[in-house]
């Protein structure tokens, strides 16, 4: 067995002190700090070519990744420096030719190994891969599901939720296309999140939303249960992929609202279909034929930026519990009971009596729980 720069170390543990989880994980941890600093000198190369330079999607790409490696630098020097004072301390102690000096590292030797354990955690947590929609804004649909009139009532209080909870993160909403119905709910709603940590703060929330209440047209007082699906993408930027006009087919008709009550007699609806791939984007919340297209394109290149990532993640096989950003809407992920003033997310088995705060947009305690699920997760597949 070695110690962290590579040395012999007594495995009797002459010191009686707890072994320093760096050598438990046999210079895991060690082996990736040396590979970030050979990628970070290979990413200092080739940002200083011409010819990576004259190319924006490349010198955008690899500017990304060169600046997520430098942060964690200060770290990975205080974590060498550390060992190697662990390691000389170890060493006085073993030799024990000096009364004082085998006190005084006896004496230091918690400390350095605290400190070794707490920059261990931060470097451990800093090998996660970043999600590459870190600081994107978000394409939010919310689509009624199973349940007719009470659905599209959820998928309005859902919509609700959201709005609210975005003026408490102070984040812009700015509604992109809807089907709304006479009762005052959605048959299906889609709208835009903009400002910080947006997409951060929303890309749990794909997947099937599910509502137990008695609904007000119910005169026997029965609970129905009923159902919304949450799509959550990241709005992508031009640098992330391209559509080609010619894959492209465009069509106007006229906006119309509730009841089929028209609310625009020219044709600024704007319905998008993309050839290659069958999707299909309506937008008819502006006036502007330009802005209505303008604001389809924009979700249209968030849901094919969506399908790359998910074909991406399935070529790897990198199945993950929490499907964290996948757009995926097969799986329950969430129920709202509200006779039992429950919310209960059941991907991390996390419930709360809570609901009404719930739904007047306190999600935070939820999202942190997601978060910390989410880390835990991701620690599991770096080993």
């Amino acid at each position: 067995m070695t110690n962290c720069r590579g040395e012999p170390v007594d495995e009797g543990n002459p010191t009686g002190a707890r072994p320093i989880k760096l050598i438990e994980r046999d210079n895991m941890l060690l082996d990736k700090l040396i590979k970030i600093r050979e990628r970070y000198d290979e990413l200092t190369r080739e940002l200083s070519k011409p010819e990576v330079l004259s190319d924006s999607r490349t010198a955008a790409r690899l500017g990304r990744e060169f600046r997520e490696l430098e942060a964690s630098l200060p770290l990975i020097d205080e974590y060498e420096q550390i060992s190697g004072e662990i390691a000389e301390s170890e060493a006085i102690i073993a030799e024990a030719d000096d009364d004082m000096l085998e006190e005084i590292a006896r004496e230091e030797l918690p400390r350095l190994r605290e400190r070794l354990e707490e920059l261990e955690e931060k470097l451990t947590l800093a090998l996660i891969p970043p999600d590459p929609n870190e600081g994107a804004d978000v394409i939010v649909e919310i689509r009624a599901g199973t349940g007719g009139d009470e659905a599209a009532l959820f998928a309005g209080s859902l919509f609700r939720m959201y709005s609210k909870f975005a003026e408490r993160k102070r984040l812009s909403v700015s509604i992109l296309d809807s089907n709304p119905t006479e009762l005052g709910g959605f048959k299906e709603i889609v709208f835009e999140l903009s400002g910080d940590d947006a997409y951060s703060a929303m890309k749990f929330e794909s997947g099937v939303h599910r509502v137990q209440r008695v609904p007000e047209t119910e005169s026997g007082g029965r609970i129905h249960t009923s159902a919304a699906s949450v799509a959550v993408l990241p709005a992508v930027e031009d640098v992330d992929i391209e559509v080609n006009e010619e894959d492209l087919r465009i069509d106007t008709y006229r906006s119309s609202g509730a009841g089929g009550q028209h609310v625009n007699k020219t044709e600024s609806a704007i319905r998008i279909t993309h050839i290659p791939t069958g999707i299909v984007v309506t937008c008819q919340d502006e006036k502007s034929q330009h802005k209505n297209k303008a604001k389809a394109l924009v979700v249209l290149k968030s849901r094919l930026y969506a399908k790359q990532q998910e074909e991406l993640k399935a070529e790897r096989a990198n199945e993950r519990r929490l499907q964290v950003g996948s757009g995926d809407r097969s799986d329950k992920i969430r129920t709202y009971n509200y006779p039992q003033n429950r919310v209960t997310d059941h991907r991390i088995g996390y419930s709360a009596h809570n609901l009404p705060a719930v739904l007047d947009g306190d999600l935070d305690n939820l999202l942190e729980a997601l978060h910390k699920a989410d880390k835990e997760d991701a620690l599991k597949d770096i080993g």
